[in-house]
């Protein structure tokens, strides 16, 4: 799954983020410059074996979320949350527009004390801004109980481009994206 054209110069590090279906946040994020890989998966909730078909009844706590891992010197942490922060409303908790349930909250798990600083300042900065109508509800948390989703979630957007979730939900997402960070498109994913 390696989508990034730019090569590595050091260590990636790992950053995962609730958005939504996770088909958006994933087709969104392969296509950010420096992002070498991007999987979807299940987080932070207490069940020891979530399923596609146990989270979205609600039945596991856990988040639908993408894990990415990235090349710093290409992608700063701070460049991703901006991305995160424009491709999904962080104000309605555990919806994103028809979609409603605890799997769909918004969350950004960190890997480390860093991370977690970051996202508490971009959330902030946000605050602070005005940026949006109503408070910010995303969680913000240690990565926990993390699991890998089933291979048909894996670049769903890509292989069902015109589904109808695909075509009218994940579609204007990626084009969002790709009209706000211009320059953090990775060409070789366009």
């Amino acid at each position: 799954m390696n989508t990034s054209s730019a090569p590595s110069t050091g260590p990636l590090a790992e950053a995962t983020f609730a958005g939504g279906c996770f088909w958006c946040l994933e087709a969104v994020f392969l296509r950010v410059r420096g992002v070498a890989h991007v999987e979807p998966g299940y987080s932070n909730g207490p069940h020891p074996s979530p399923t596609y078909e146990r989270v979205c009844r609600g039945d596991t706590g856990h988040a639908e979320v993408v894990r990415l891992r990235y090349d710093p010197a290409v992608v700063s942490y701070r460049q991703l949350l901006a991305v995160f922060f424009r491709i999904h409303d962080p104000t309605t908790p555990n919806r994103q527009g028809h979609d409603v349930g605890t799997q769909y909250r918004s969350g950004i798990y960190t890997h480390d004390a860093e991370q977690a600083a970051e996202a508490r300042e971009a959330i902030a900065t946000l605050t602070q801004s005005g940026a949006y109508d109503a408070p910010i509800v995303t969680e913000v948390a240690p990565v926990a109980n993390y699991h890998v989703a089933e291979d048909e979630h894996h670049r769903y957007f890509d292989r069902h481009p015109y589904q109808g979730y695909c075509a009218f939900v994940v579609a204007p997402k990626v084009e969002a994206f790709q009209r706000s960070f211009p320059d953090w498109v990775d060409q070789a994913a366009r």
